[in-house]
């Protein structure tokens, strides 16, 4: 399983990969492997949200989960291209499978996230 050292990760299995104020998220490669086949990506039209706060959900063959933002900030693009190509999120987690870009309100969040060593300990790997 692939766990990119430039990331950071949630408890909640999502990825935040940071270039300037800007981060992008989606959802780790053991959620996606946990999820099984991805058909469809919700948003729930959020703009600007707090860390921990749903920004929508991901549904599976196998189940539906809330998608989490791991940090604070305003919602600046989401992948549109998303739905047209679901199995990307399974394909391409943490390439073509992202699934939006926040503008940071308070970076300082970013150390509260885990690294990768201590998110590969979380999922026994």
């Amino acid at each position: 399983m692939n766990f990119p050292e430039e990331l950071k990760y949630t408890t909640d299995h999502e990825w935040i990969r940071i270039e300037g104020n800007v981060g992008t998220v989606g959802v780790t490669e053991h959620a996606q492997s946990e999820l099984g086949d991805v058909v469809y990506i919700d948003y729930n039209g959020a703009t600007v949200v707090n860390a921990g706060d749903a920004f929508g959900t991901i549904e599976a063959v196998k189940t539906v989960a809330e998608l989490y933002s791991p940090v604070s900030g305003t919602i600046i693009e989401t992948n549109d291209n998303i739905n047209d190509a679901p199995e990307s999120v399974n394909s391409d987690p943490y390439g073509a499978g992202w699934l939006m870009k926040i503008e940071l309100s308070d970076p300082a969040q970013l150390d509260a996230l885990m690294d990768a060593a201590a998110y590969r300990a979380l999922v026994g790997h």
